[in-house]
Formats: C-alpha cells, sequence, structure tokens
C-alpha cells in the first residue's frame, strides 16, 4: 500500500511537471507582458500630471514605450528553469529580475524599478532611450526585412508554379504520344484484318 502511494505521487509529481515544463512562457510573451506594464505606466502617468491627450503627447508617450520596447530587444536576457522562467537586464553591473513565467502565465517584478527608470526617462528627455528616429530606423529595417522575405517567398511559388506547369505539359505530351502509338497500332492492325 505504501508502494502503491509512492508510486502515484511520483506519478502527480512528474505529470505537474512536465505540465509546467510545457506551459513554460517564451521570451516575447514576457516582453508583450512587460510592455503591457509600461503603456499602462505611461498611461497612468499622463493622467496623474492632467497631460491633455493631443497628438504631442500621444508621439511622446509613442516614443518611450518604443524607447522601452528596444532597450527590452537588445538587454532582456531569460534564466530558463524548464518548469519556470524569469527575465531579466542587466543595470550597472547589477542583475534586475524583470519578471517570472509559469503555467503560460508572466508575473511582472520590480515595478518600482520600472516606475522609476521611466520616470527617470520622461524627466531627462529619455536620456537612455533611443530616439524616435533610431525608432522609426528599426520599424524601417523591419519592415525591409519583412517585405524581403515576401518577394522571396513570392518567387519561391512562382518556381514551384513554373516546375508543375512544366510537368504537367511533360505529362500531357507523353499522353499524346502514347494515344499515337496507339492509334498506329490500330490503324496496323485494322489494315492486317482488311
Amino acid at each position: 500500500m505504501k508502494l502503491l502511494k509512492t508510486l502515484l505521487t511520483l506519478a502527480i509529481v512528474l505529470m505537474m511537471v512536465v505540465i509546467l515544463a510545457q506551459t513554460v512562457p517564451s521570451k516575447d510573451r514576457h516582453k508583450e507582458a512587460m510592455m503591457e506594464a509600461v503603456t499602462e505606466f505611461v498611461e497612468s502617468e499622463s493622467e496623474e500630471r492632467g497631460i491633455v491627450d493631443n497628438v504631442l503627447t500621444r508621439l511622446g508617450k509613442n516614443v518611450v514605450v518604443k524607447a522601452v520596447e528596444t532597450a527590452l530587444n537588445s538587454k532582456l536576457k531569460v534564466h530558463d528553469y524548464y518548469v519556470c522562467n524569469t527575465t531579466y537586464i542587466v543595470l550597472r553591473g547589477e542583475e534586475k529580475t524583470l519578471s517570472l513565467g509559469i503555467l503560460g502565465m508572466v508575473f511582472t517584478f520590480d515595478k518600482d524599478m520600472l516606475h522609476e527608470k521611466l520616470q527617470e526617462a520622461l524627466k531627462t528627455g529619455s536620456a537612455e532611450a533611443v530616439t524616435e528616429k533610431e525608432a522609426a530606423k528599426q520599424s524601417a529595417k523591419e519592415l525591409k526585412k519583412l517585405e524581403r522575405e515576401k518577394q522571396k517567398l513570392e518567387r519561391k511559388q512562382e518556381k514551384e508554379q513554373r516546375k508543375q506547369e512544366r510537368a504537367a505539359l511533360k505529362e500531357k505530351k507523353r499522353q499524346e504520344k502514347e494515344a499515337k502509338k496507339e492509334q498506329k497500332r490500330l490503324e496496323k492492325e485494322a489494315r492486317k484484318k482488311g
């Protein structure tokens, strides 16, 4: 009976480990969760300061959000523990944990640090953040890359279509040749009988 309980406990633990390992969120999911927190913070800051929502403030918000996104893309690292993972960045030689991912969910940490860094960036005109021009340049690069990939795919599809057309034409010619042979054979048999 004790062995059965031990085996059952072991099976349950093993099943839980497998489930946890299969549901560990990706690095991109961590970035999405952090960007949601950043966007939420920027919105709440503008509301607290009573900033009117106009084109300039939306542009400013977008610059801050894009700057943080670019920084996360380049500096975010992942510690993978198989059943969960954490993300971190290194600031002034010190590792700062930003989020924990488990069961497909992401929990962001150190919101005070995030708020502090964003406030500092807002006050200093985003000193450590990339400029809007750099963010636009990165977006343009990504757009060009997508366009190249699209063109490459289209060329591949055209090549495959030409290959299929050649194969169909070859098959048609083969069938015509077979039909002519069959017709000649039938004519030859008809002459022999006649």
